[in-house]
């Protein structure tokens, strides 16, 4: 069962300007495992954790160092949830947040989808 979808898109070049014109953005927005990727792929991961926010009706809770973007051992992009964010995401009964990002043409994306646990 679906229990939340959430999209967002990004222009990469003002999130650049962005993160170029206010240096601790990177660290305020990222956790440290995230931070030293080129900058297409901070938005595209900027994007999907406003897509999370979204899917999840809001930003309460939210601290964005609790939700860190990840990649499998495919090198599927993925979510590890920390925190009190993570404490409500079972609470609520999500088994799973679906996540996909791309990047193309000077604009980042992000797709979210969470998944019931039963």
């Amino acid at each position: 069962m679906i229990a939340g979808i959430g999209v967002d898109v990004v222009d990469v070049a003002r999130f650049e300007r962005a993160i170029t014109r206010t240096p601790g953005l990177r660290e305020r927005l990222f956790a440290a495992g995230e931070r030293d990727r080129p900058t297409r792929s901070l938005a595209a991961r900027f994007a999907a954790k406003e897509a999370l926010i979204k899917a999840l009706g809001g930003p309460d809770l939210m601290r964005w160092h609790d939700m860190e973007v990840v990649n499998d051992a495919d090198g599927n992009p993925d979510f590890v949830l920390h925190g009190a964010l993570d404490a409500h995401v079972r609470e609520r009964g999500i088994g799973r947040v679906h996540v996909s990002m791309s990047h193309d043409a000077g604009i980042a994306t992000a797709f979210v989808v969470l998944e019931g646990a039963s």
